[in-house]
């Protein structure tokens, strides 16, 4: 990289007073001012006669001849003195000039790795729920082809007769929903927080079991909207740490209660995310649409799952990323005012 030069050539920081002789103008105007003097002060008192004592006349002689030369000479040096404070000044300013430039290039260069790591995390969260999203896609999609071929298959056979009389016995039509087994709260809570990797076995299985279910389908469906709108944002709910509120209070706002009495239940403190989301959901119509109707199901699922759940398994449920979602959402929407 070429030397900065000021306008005569010279590299930024060197300055020629430093290869000078020690002896400059000053020291050569003073000794002319000194040497004039004496010349003239000696001539003075020795063609002009002073009378007085010898001893009065001797201090006389010397205090009006080396008087003002010693002053010169004071002065010469207070000169001299502010010449170099000058020079040392100027020093000293293109050196806290340089130092400024190299802090600014190294700040500039720094930004520019940390944003390049951001930028690169940002792929990656964003590759890794793409996946999921697709997976959780092709989940749904092969649940509807089962309703669809269970829709199509051939009625049931005719009842036999009754042994014992002219009825018939009627075959009445039980609900595919009767035959799945309940829903565990373990499966329920895992759902929710979705696979975290297209390689997370156990996530995909208590996905596929919960999507059996009607209500925890719809909530989980709801619940993957809402996560795909606020990833356009790049507001991710792993990149949230909310204050975790106590269980009891999760009951209470499962029981109906509402206000600030359970305002800790809204523990997203992220300005960003809530600003980005707040200007979202004034908007956005299909943003509030998606948000108010996730909010609706993940208040009847909580309404659900807290009379069988225990304090840990709430605690666990409020670790998820659906319930981040609803922690940051309801606070933008009022839910806890």
């Amino acid at each position: 990289m070429a030397d900065s030069r000021d306008m005569s050539g010279t590299p930024l920081g060197v300055y020629p007073e430093r290869d000078k002789p020690s002896v400059t103008a000053i020291e050569i105007s003073a000794a002319a001012l000194s040497l004039l003097w004496l010349l003239l002060s000696g001539g003075f008192f020795l063609f002009a006669g002073i009378e007085g004592e010898g001893g009065l006349r001797f201090l006389l002689t010397i205090m009006v001849i080396f008087l003002p030369v010693a002053m010169i000479w004071v002065a010469a040096m207070a000169m001299r003195a502010t010449r170099v404070m000058r020079t040392e000044a100027k020093r000293l300013e293109v050196a806290v000039d340089a130092l400024r430039r190299a802090y600014v290039a190294q700040s500039r260069d720094a930004s520019k790795e940390t944003g390049a790591t951001i930028t690169r995390k940002l792929d990656e969260i964003a590759a890794t729920q793409k996946k999921a999203e697709t997976a959780l896609a092709m989940f749904v999609s092969t649940r509807a082809r089962d309703e669809a071929t269970s829709l199509r298959s051939p009625a049931p056979a005719p009842a036999a007769q009754h042994p014992g009389g002219d009825q018939p016995t009627l075959a009445l039509g039980t609900p595919s929903e009767a035959l799945v087994p309940p829903l565990a709260n373990a499966d329920f809570i895992r759902a929710l927080n979705f696979p975290d990797t297209a390689e997370d076995e156990a996530g995909f299985a208590a996905l596929r079991r919960a999507l059996k279910h009607r209500p925890a389908a719809q909530l989980v469906q709801a619940s993957q909207d809402v996560l795909t709108l606020l990833s356009q944002d790049g507001i991710y709910m792993d990149d949230l740490r909310p204050d975790m509120a106590r269980p009891e209070l999760w009951r209470r706002f499962a029981r109906g209660e509402r206000g600030r009495t359970i305002a800790a239940l809204g523990g997203v403190r992220d300005r960003s995310s809530l600003a980005l989301t707040n200007a979202r959901i004034k908007e956005d119509a299909i943003f509030r649409d998606a948000a108010h109707h996730f909010l609706r199901l993940f208040d009847k699922g909580l309404a659900r799952f807290e009379p069988e759940a225990t304090d840990s398994e709430l605690s666990e449920l409020a670790t998820t990323r659906t319930a981040r979602a609803f922690m940051l959402l309801g606070r933008v929407a009022g839910t806890f005012d």
